[in-house]
């Protein structure tokens, strides 16, 4: 199997090799055996360092992406577009495949009428320092090194999304290079149905996503948020946040952290678009209800991109927001974890039983995201989930290997469904989702497939948990 695999490889690497050869275009290609490929093959998750891509075509044009699709066309060899190299799965580091490496597609122009173009090789910091600069902001996520794309594609839950929906939401345009090799515009009025599936139909299914154009607001302060609570308040806190955080103003979205290690902790952060002083009594609520006094408690009122910061764990003046492998540059460390998700569809009728979920998945750190608010008010697209009150996401290190990590979280996932159903957010795709495709998609599904046999009818973008 190992020699079959490498056979393979070494036939696909000869495809791509002989095609560049002929090529006039200027893509920067890494192949295995040059002295960049070990760093440039990287992701976001070292777990997966041991995959070998055919090859690593860095492009910095429509027209570079164009021709690579053209050959994976002609050799039927696998294709996949990497922007932040962050997939659970390690699926844009596949083995054998033509990583199409978006980074330098990373020009972003904010416009005097408040829409901002981003490239699709733009990392989630970097689009922030340059709203902040512009005066403007938008909702995304909280990760200094996620790209903007699989963020976008995949929906985008962040900090402020009951205030300003998902970040697909605020997508006016994009432009794509679909497997036809066609660099098309798509929008409300452009190929609709493309520009519905983009909109939370998930990454690397339709095409490569040269750039966006998004909404934006002007910026604001915020007011970050933080309760730690004993770990022994967590059943009664999970009995009471849903029914808060439902009724509480869209101003303010919180997460529900629970770290399940050498030191477990309960922690209720988030984000307040507005004051402190108006935040004060909202959570001063929450705690009354939960019957329980935070053991540290902190409300800061922030600029945007301080804010944005905050939540990255990073400063973007120093490089600690810059990835530090792939060419990187700066020191924004790896992850070396496995992750799984559910949507909070219903409330909450045993938080004791939850609680022993979060509390029985070792080496664990757990997560409920809000939504609701604009989320659940947003524009009709392939996002299936706006009904649901919140995100589930656990996440477990690999300190007891990937095997046993993976078999745990299968448990947690199970159990959950058991709980509130088998949904699923596509963002955290889990390679041993069951019955996947119905999780991520929901009621999307059936038509989010006829628009990927529409546009990719050969199966070019064809991956294990894709569309086609």
């Amino acid at each position: 199997m190992l020699r079959r695999r490498a056979l393979l490889q070494t036939a696909a690497l000869g495809a791509v090799s002989a095609w560049f050869g002929k090529s006039t275009m200027d893509v920067q290609l890494i192949r295995p055996g040059d002295a960049a490929y070990r760093d440039a093959k990287l992701g976001y998750f070292t777990q997966y360092d041991g995959q070998r891509p055919s090859a690593i075509a860095r492009v910095t044009s429509p027209a570079d992406v164009q021709r690579c699709i053209e050959i994976a066309r002609q050799d039927r060899s696998r294709i996949t577009a990497r922007c932040g190299g962050h997939s659970y799965p390690g699926y844009s580091t596949a083995d054998g495949a033509l990583v199409v490496d978006v980074r330098g597609l990373n020009r972003i122009d904010v416009r005097p009428d408040g829409t901002v173009e981003v490239g699709a090789g733009v990392l989630l910091m970097d689009l922030y320092v340059a709203l902040a600069n512009a005066g403007r902001m938008m909702p995304a996520g909280t990760c200094a090194t996620v790209g903007i794309s699989g963020l976008t594609l995949g929906g985008g839950i962040g900090v402020t999304a009951r205030q300003f929906g998902l970040t697909c939401d605020r997508l006016v345009s994009a432009r794509i290079v679909t497997p036809d090799g066609v660099h098309r515009t798509v929008s409300a009025s452009e190929h609709a149905d493309l520009f519905w599936a983009l909109r939370g139909g998930g990454g690397g299914n339709f095409g490569v996503v040269t750039s966006f154009v998004f909404r934006t607001e002007p910026a604001r302060n915020l007011t970050t948020l933080s309760l730690v609570f004993p770990s022994a308040a967590l059943a009664s806190l999970l009995s009471v946040w849903p029914d808060w955080q439902g009724k509480a103003p869209d101003a303010m979205t919180t997460t529900v952290g629970v770290g399940n290690g050498p030191n477990p902790y309960v922690e209720v952060s988030g984000c307040y678009v507005g004051t402190p002083a108006n935040a004060k009594p909202l959570l001063d609520d929450l705690v009354r209800r939960a019957g329980s006094q935070p053991t540290s408690r902190r409300e800061q009122e922030q600029s945007f991109l301080a804010a944005m910061e905050r939540f990255a764990w990073c400063k973007s003046t120093d490089g600690s927001c810059r990835p530090s492998w792939n060419g990187g540059g700066g020191t924004q460390g790896r992850g070396s974890y496995v992750a799984t998700s559910r949507m909070l569809t219903r409330p909450i009728t045993d938080p004791q039983r939850l609680a022993e979920i979060f509390k029985s998945t070792p080496n664990s750190y757990n997560m409920i995201d809000a939504m609701g608010g604009a989320v659940a008010r947003g524009p009709a697209s392939a996002f299936p989930h706006r009904s649901a009150l919140a995100s589930i996401q656990v996440e477990l290190t690999l300190q007891a290997g990937e095997t046993n990590a993976r078999r745990a979280m299968g448990v947690a996932r199970d159990e959950l469904a058991k709980m509130f159903g088998a949904t699923g957010y596509v963002n955290y795709l889990d390679p041993q989702m069951p019955d996947w495709a119905r999780t991520y998609y929901g009621s999307s599904l059936t038509r989010l497939q006829e628009v990927a046999r529409k546009y990719d009818p050969d199966r070019v973008f064809a991956f294990p948990q894709g569309l086609v």
